[in-house]
């Protein structure tokens, strides 16, 4: 608490970096926060490692890497973190609609395999669909390609399936073709509300990752005609929904609400509530995981 409290302090003086020393987290390995460790008949207070990465976060401040001073003690030094560079700003404003996420804007820096925690809950989320050799996958929200090349290395069998991505982002779409060049990969310049003028057809796995929040997107009417008009009988979705927003580089768990500091959540479990009942009412066991993504994913089986 008292840590916290000087931490809150300095920041409420206009400190852009603090600076603390704490007892080296690994001399308490295995110990709880706040469990004691003696050292040469000294009592001192252990906190992990996470203790201090959560505490950043949640203060809106940069971790930078420790520095140890001795046997016992580390330096941790805490900087603010910019606020002008968040997730409002990573669409470009200023670019027609279609490209407000194009490659020329901040979100283009944004690499989700370079995320462990999303890689690791879509692979999961993949090992329930359980897709077969050569099943048919269509992702909407394409943007780049980074879901499509996750596929493709994490199912040995959709090496040689057939892929197909949807954006409205042409740059983005020329990217992705480039990345996917000669493999056996469709893409599409479209309004994924307009996804019945293209004559898809219909899917083994329908996903969508970040896109039903979308401005201009009728998330429930295009979640409708999935289900509807472009999921094979016993075809599966992933709907993945942002828990999380890009600050300054980093990434703070949690959605945010303007003006509020912490996040708030009703809306996104509103909207996965929603979808969970829909999915089950179309005969779909479904399943709730994630961390920065939120990932519902609905495969054949018992629903309602």
């Amino acid at each position: 608490m008292q840590i916290l409290e000087h931490l809150e302090q300095e920041l409420a003086r206009g400190a852009t970096r603090i600076e603390i020393e704490v007892l080296d987290p690994d001399r308490g390995r295995g110990l709880y926060a706040g469990e004691r460790v003696a050292i040469d008949g000294v009592s001192y207070v252990h906190r992990p490692f996470r203790v201090w990465v959560d505490l950043a976060e949640r203060l809106g401040l940069r971790l930078l890497t420790p520095r140890a001073i001795d046997d016992r003690f580390v330096r941790l030094v805490f900087e603010r973190l910019a606020r002008t560079r968040d997730s409002a700003a990573l669409g470009d404003r200023e670019a027609a609609p279609t490209e407000r996420y194009g490659t020329d804007s901040e979100f283009a820096r944004i690499t989700k395999l370079e995320d462990p925690g999303f890689v690791l809950d879509m692979t999961d989320a993949l090992d329930r669909v359980a897709l077969k050799p050569g099943a048919r996958v269509l992702d909407l929200g394409v943007n780049t390609g980074d879901e499509l090349a996750l596929l493709r290395a994490r199912v040995p069998g959709l090496r040689n399936a057939k892929l197909v991505g949807v954006d409205h982002s042409a740059s983005a779409i020329a990217k992705a073709r480039e990345r996917f060049a000669g493999d056996n990969v469709e893409l599409h310049v479209a309004d994924v509300n307009e996804l019945g003028a293209l004559g898809l057809g219909k899917f083994d796995l329908v996903l969508s990752i970040g896109t039903l929040q979308s401005p201009g997107v009728d998330d429930r009417e295009l979640v409708r005609r999935i289900v509807q008009d472009h999921l094979a009988p016993d075809g599966a979705v992933i709907l993945g929904f942002p828990n999380s927003r890009y600050v300054d580089g980093e990434v703070e768990h949690g959605t945010r609400m303007k003006n509020y500091r912490q996040p708030e959540l009703g809306l996104l479990v509103k909207d996965v509530a929603f979808y969970r009942k829909y999915l089950q009412q179309h005969h779909r066991r479904v399943f709730v995981t994630g961390k920065h993504y939120i990932l519902v994913t609905g495969i054949a089986g018992q629903g309602e």
